[in-house]
């Protein structure tokens, strides 16, 4: 049984833009910024677990005739409807794929397996933000670079220390925050730490300390 309160949270997450490829451009005119085939299956695996999920191909059918381009390559397009369940949740879409090459059984064989990646993509794009729902948003609100997110909000962290006026408010910053900041690199958290430590050391030596608490 899947456990949907464990996975809700995974659904929801912001889309990481490090995983975004760039907008392309082909025969067909420009595309949108999308995720790749193989991360949206292993995002799968990662929410739902090996086990969890599955999906049938209900159709795959030839688009249109084969024709060549100027430069003499076959060019063909097929259209393919897939089924993802999810613990019992069913959610169906279609892909489509085209192939180009100079053998007509390669470009067959690029276009039903584009078919296939994009009908898979766009059904499991229902189940949230991670396999690519947030693209769909032009305000991109969904959409987040978590090392950026973190840097801000470490660079916040920091003028929080620096601001605090007395050694229970260090203190008490740790307490608030020592989970999150464990999340950060390395690197991040010894700054951090340093800012402490040298904030502490110049309440001590304040004056004022004693009289504060």
């Amino acid at each position: 049984m899947m456990d949907w309160e464990k996975a809700k949270p995974l659904l929801e997450q912001k889309l990481d833009t490090n995983n975004v490829k760039a907008a392309s451009t082909d025969f067909n005119g420009p595309k949108g910024d999308y995720l790749e085939g193989w991360h949206v299956i292993s995002e799968a695996n990662r929410i739902f677990g090996f086990n969890g999920w599955s999906y049938e191909i209900l159709s795959l059918k030839q688009a249109c005739e084969v024709t060549l381009n100027a430069k003499g390559n076959n060019v063909v397009a097929y259209i393919c409807t897939i089924s993802v369940v999810v613990d019992g949740v069913t959610r169906q879409d279609v892909g489509y794929g085209s192939g180009i090459s100079k053998s007509l059984g390669d470009a067959h064989e690029g276009a039903t397996k584009e078919a296939v990646t994009d009908a898979l993509k766009r059904a499991l794009r229902t189940f949230g933000n991670q396999f690519g729902l947030a693209l769909y948003d032009k305000e991109k609100r969904n959409l987040e670079d978590p090392k950026a997110a973190q840097k801000e909000r470490a660079g916040s962290l920091s003028a929080e220390l620096k601001a605090i006026g007395t050694l229970d408010g260090i203190r008490s910053f740790w307490t608030d925050n020592v989970d999150e900041i464990k999340t950060f690199p390395q690197v991040t958290q010894d700054y951090l730490q340093q800012v402490s430590d040298r904030k502490e050391a110049e309440l001590e030596q304040s004056p004022f300390q004693e009289a504060a608490e």
